[in-house]
């Protein structure tokens, strides 16, 4: 069942949350049963993992479904007739315009940069580092440096496009779920990759910072992605290496 033939101008997660949510409604999966593996929804619907992440997401914020780390997703209730995914902007979408606009914002920051704005936001980086010691830190100072590069741009407009998709981080329900889901993964910043975008803007490099900047956002993306994997088969994976190193030790 393909949704890519649906209304084009849907997002495909949306689609797909609709279909599920008709499926929920029907029976066929009762309280308390696990859905699908995100693999087989995929194969199923013809969408990437990614979409089905978002889809499940979508039910999760509205307590229809429940997604255990290592398990699954499990039905939590059935929907009623007022039940409609409330669609808001979803964390590998944010994720995704923030690459975009704050790749571009590094790059003319490298051009209007002083001294003191890279102090400021050098001084950020162990302040990053800090608070990922901290099982119950927030990532206030990751929000902290990346304001303080769109403020060296000089440029009001962009500072404002960039807090305001910071903003959604926070407001959207799916965006601050999933979030939420990496950190309790241990998915946090990575102290190298802020490094990085430093020295790109102490050389007043733009491309560097571009391609620093746009490193670090993917970095982002996987992150997200590895918050959602289904741990079972991660951890398979990793038995299966173990096995596999040990047999190499072995016939050394």
């Amino acid at each position: 069942m393909a949704l890519a033939a649906t209304k084009s101008n849907d997002r495909l997660y949306q689609d797909l949350a609709r279909s599920l949510l008709v499926e929920l409604s029907s029976g066929r999966y009762p309280v308390g049963s696990r859905l699908p593996a995100e693999r087989d929804l995929a194969v199923r619907y013809e969408v990437s993992r990614p979409t089905v992440r978002e889809a499940i997401i979508a039910l999760e914020v509205q307590g229809l479904v429940e997604v255990r780390i290592g398990s699954g997703a499990y039905v939590r209730r059935l929907p009623g007739e007022e039940d409609r995914p409330g669609f808001n902007v979803t964390a590998f979408e944010l994720t995704e315009a923030r690459l975009l606009f704050e790749g571009e914002a590094a790059a003319l920051a490298a051009t209007q940069v002083t001294d003191a704005d890279v102090a400021e936001i050098e001084l950020l980086v162990p302040r990053i580092a800090e608070e990922n010691q901290d099982p119950n830190g927030t990532e206030s100072a990751d929000r902290e440096f990346h304001l303080a590069i769109a403020r060296a741009t000089r440029n009001v407009a962009v500072f404002n496009a960039i807090e305001r998709l910071w903003d959604l981080r926070a407001s959207s329900p799916e965006a601050a779920l999933l979030h939420e889901k990496a950190r309790h993964a241990n998915v946090k910043p990575v102290v190298e990759e802020h490094s990085a975008v430093v020295e790109a803007l102490r050389a007043r490099d733009p491309n560097a910072a571009r391609a620093a900047m746009r490193a670090h956002l993917s970095a982002v993306l996987e992150g997200l992605l590895f918050a959602t994997e289904e741990r079972a088969l991660a951890e398979a994976r990793k038995a299966t290496q173990a096995r596999r190193d040990r047999y190499a030790r072995a016939t050394a």
